[in-house]
Order: C-alpha cells, then structure tokens, then sequence
C-alpha cells in the first residue's frame, strides 16, 4: 500500500479553500433558514399582541455564541437577531 504524495503548499491551500467555501455555502443557508424562523416567531408573537422580542430570549441566545470569544460571539449573535428582528419600524415579513 502506498501512501499518495504530499500536497505542495498551493494544493493544500486550495483544498482548504473549496472546504471553506462549502461551509460557507452551508453556514449561508442555515442563517436563511434561521432568519426565517425567527421573523416568523416575531410575526407569530406579534398576532397574540405580544412584543415581536423577548429580552431573556435574546440574552438566552447571546449566550450560547460565547464560545467563539465573548466579543466575536456577541458580535455574531447580535448580527443573527438583528437578521431574525428585521429593520426597525418595518413590518415583520
């Protein structure tokens, strides 16, 4: 059994490179997906009169991004519910 050859620097890099954009394909439909649910949680709460947000939620939800950092993750989470809130003063959709 032989052992195929080693990459050179610039093979490797590129195989990285398609790995990255894959996952960037997936992370890309996930926040989709995600950001559909959530416009829809806020049109769902809005119906029963309630407020489209909850703040213990987003804390709840804040929390779980710390992983990355607590700067990089809070970043990442705001980004998310930003995404799931809509703009501000515009119907949820």
């Amino acid at each position: 059994m032989t052992t195929p050859p080693a990459l050179s620097p610039a093979e490797e890099i590129s195989a990285l490179r398609v790995e990255i954009d894959q996952l960037d394909s997936q992370i890309l439909e996930a926040i989709k997906r995600r950001t559909a649910l959530s416009r829809r949680v806020g049109q769902v709460r809005m119906s029963q009169g309630q407020p489209r947000t909850v703040h213990s939620r987003e804390i709840e939800v804040l929390s779980r991004f710390n992983e990355l950092g607590q700067e990089e993750g809070q970043q990442l989470g705001m980004l998310l519910l930003q995404l799931g809130r809509g703009k501000p003063g515009v119907p949820v959709q």
